[in-house]
């Protein structure tokens, strides 16, 4: 994957897509792709996954209680 970490814009695109193919699993899925990342050493591509995981988070707006 590229990493993209600093183009919003691409972020932003990449979790409308994570999001429309999972639904309420990306944000989940995103959170995956950051921790594997991380755990191999791989910080830049983790932190584009955690700013994917935010776009989504904020996508889907409050949650109901």
């Amino acid at each position: 994957m590229t990493t993209f970490y600093n183009n919003v814009q691409l972020i932003q695109e990449h979790a409308r897509r994570l999001y429309e193919a999972h639904g309420d699993k990306a944000e989940f899925e995103a959170a995956q792709k950051a921790r594997m990342h991380e755990e191999q050493g791989e910080t830049e591509q983790a932190e584009s996954w955690r700013k994917v995981r935010e776009a989504i988070n904020q996508m889907r707006g409050p949650h109901a209680s």
